[in-house]
């Protein structure tokens, strides 16, 4: 359990004995005891779940996400648009700080078009503030939620390596 965090569930299915459940509780919290994170064991409920709340202490080393794919309805998998996200993200710091582009746009699936511009404190708002330069974001439903593409000024697809 050293690299989980959150919420942790056990199913100790079919204990109904309350005195090996309370048993059970006491050594769960005496064994967490040991965890150098921060934590919370509660009893077990009366389904025989026990619950139990761990602070992450260091990045977990492998991480899968995966979303139901909206295009195929979930025969397929695709990735996490979160990711996807984070992706553009750092390809905006690159474009903006080490190609220099002044003015610049990003094609994008209207999913993540409402990610980074809804709210009045969206992402477009802080890249504005963090780079001082306006980007203009097209919504384009043609494109998988995985894809995105960026423009120079004359709209042009600037390569990504």
């Amino acid at each position: 359990m050293r690299d989980m965090g959150g919420i942790i569930v056990v199913d100790f299915i079919d204990m109904r004995n309350p005195e090996n459940k309370k048993m059970l509780f006491k050594l769960m919290k005496e064994e967490m005891e040991k965890d150098r994170s921060k934590f919370t064991v509660l009893p077990l409920s009366k389904f025989g779940l026990m619950q139990i709340t761990r602070q992450r202490v260091r990045p977990e080393m492998k991480i899968s996400t995966q979303e139901v794919c909206p295009t195929c309805s979930g025969t397929g998998k695709i990735t996490a648009s979160i990711l996807v996200a984070d992706s553009i993200e750092e390809n905006l710091d690159f474009v903006l700080t080490k190609q220099n582009e002044q003015k610049l746009s990003i094609v994008l699936h209207p999913y993540l078009f409402a990610y980074f511009t809804k709210g009045w404190r969206n992402r477009r708002m802080k890249w504005f503030f963090k780079y001082n330069k306006w980007v203009n974001l097209i919504e384009d439903s043609s494109l998988p939620v995985t894809e995105y593409k960026f423009l120079n000024k004359e709209m042009e697809e600037i390569e990504l390596v």
